[in-house]
């Protein structure tokens, strides 16, 4: 047997469980049929455009929150609790990575994603899915964290994000983490913003069309909601409003290449090691 102290690298997960304590979560899930995103990303790749999946639920999830201002939304405080309902969209991802030599989890916040086209949103995923942590400029304050005292990094980290003004720009108004690229059908998880979604694996399930059995890809998804903020109500307006917009996905005028190709097939994009809880 072995006892050593936590490794540096994961304070940061540590100071994040501890400012989350206040929440409230309650917990919702869904299956969504991925055959319209499917055969969106199979035209695209046609079209040499890769998307990967969260890079759909990031856009769709986008327009569903800019409608929803009360769910884009923080609170602080207790006796005389405020809520920020912000202007901007912004997602934060979750990202498995190596930071100088211990797995770790890590977060990018992906701005603006109301506004934000596909290409827009899969550029930033591929730049923080590929890049190098331990030299990423956007990661410099995570490995100063690292380094400094346990106390004082604590202070500095509940200093950056918890007040409301920052919090949308630090933090992110909502959070996607995902276990897709594993045996995992549901996940659920608290991710420090109002409304956290998780994602499942896509797999080729039964479903019932028109009173007849067919076979579709389908992938459930979650949504933790911090029931301060918002109620159940809500929180399932904008869950069936996001299954909705993913299970439409490309059929408005706005849709890109509309070729003919399979609803579902293996996909080449390096999606297993984008991210995880």
């Amino acid at each position: 047997m072995r006892i050593t102290p936590v490794a540096r690298q994961r304070r940061h997960t540590f100071f994040f469980l501890d400012q989350i304590r206040d929440f409230s979560p309650v917990f919702l899930d869904t299956e969504v049929d991925m055959t319209a995103v499917g055969r969106h990303r199979a035209a695209a790749r046609v079209d040499g455009h890769r998307y990967s999946v969260v890079t759909y639920l990031l856009r769709v999830t986008g327009r569903v929150l800019a409608a929803h201002p009360d769910a884009n939304a923080a609170i602080s405080g207790r006796l005389r609790a405020r809520v920020a309902r912000y202007d901007r969209v912004n997602g934060k991802l979750t990202l498995d990575k190596t930071v100088d030599g211990q797995r770790v989890v890590l977060a990018a916040v992906l701005p603006d994603l109301h506004t934000a086209t596909l290409d827009e949103i899969q550029r930033q995923v591929d730049h923080y899915r590929d890049g190098d942590p331990d030299r990423m400029p956007e990661f410099a304050t995570l490995r100063k964290l690292h380094q400094a005292p346990s106390l004082l990094g604590r202070a500095v980290f509940r200093l950056g994000t918890r007040p409301l003004r920052r919090r949308g720009d630090a933090f992110g108004t909502f959070a996607v983490t995902s276990l897709g690229h594993r045996p995992v059908d549901s996940f659920h998880s608290v991710g420090g913003t109002t409304v956290t979604l998780g994602v499942g694996q896509i797999a080729d399930r039964p479903v019932v069309r028109g009173g007849e059995l067919a076979i579709a890809p389908l992938m459930r998804l979650s949504l933790a909601f911090d029931h301060r903020v918002i109620d159940g109500a809500e929180a399932a307006d904008v869950l069936t409003e996001i299954k909705t917009g993913l299970e439409s996905f490309g059929a408005g005028p706005a849709a890109a290449p509309a070729r003919d190709a399979p609803a579902h097939e293996a996909d080449p994009t390096r999606e297993p090691d984008l991210e995880r809880a």
